[in-house]
């Protein structure tokens, strides 16, 4: 059984894989880094082994929640994939209206997706309808 998750106001960004120690520095740093816009995403940044290899399933059950907005609506994970593609796409899982919908977006348009769907400006399905070809956010069309 893996232990709570902590409560945070802030979205979670959660590592599951600490093979690679250089792309999780690199993953983290682009995901926290301020946009050319001069926004940034609000995270909660949580890099502990107790939580390697969790699926989208027990994150799930596991039921984050925030200390100032009740549950999350949704969380990021960076898998396996994350780590291991040039590009770093971190998984985003819709965790109150379809748990466990799924999409990726690229680190550096991180803040767009958790900005907006934390305020709720935009809702999960406006993100998820707007990836490209292979599942991936990469931003809007300039």
């Amino acid at each position: 059984m893996r232990k709570p998750l902590p409560k945070s106001e802030n979205t979670l960004l959660i590592r599951t894989d600490f093979s690679k120690d250089s792309d999780w520095i690199k993953l983290r740093s682009a995901s926290e880094a301020l946009s050319e816009e001069g926004f940034q995403a609000n995270l909660t940044v949580i890099d502990d082994v107790d939580y390697e290899g969790l699926s989208v399933a027990q994150l799930i059950e596991l039921k984050p929640i925030g200390e100032q907005r009740g549950e999350h609506s949704f969380a990021f994970l960076a898998d396996t994939t994350s780590l291991t593609i040039p590009e770093h796409p971190i998984l985003v899982v819709e965790l109150r209206e379809a748990p466990g919908q799924t999409f990726r977006v690229i680190p550096r348009e991180l803040w767009s997706v958790e900005n907006n769907l934390a305020l709720g400006n935009m809702d999960y399905k406006d993100f998820a309808q707007s990836v490209d070809a292979d599942g991936v956010f990469r931003g809007w069309p300039k």
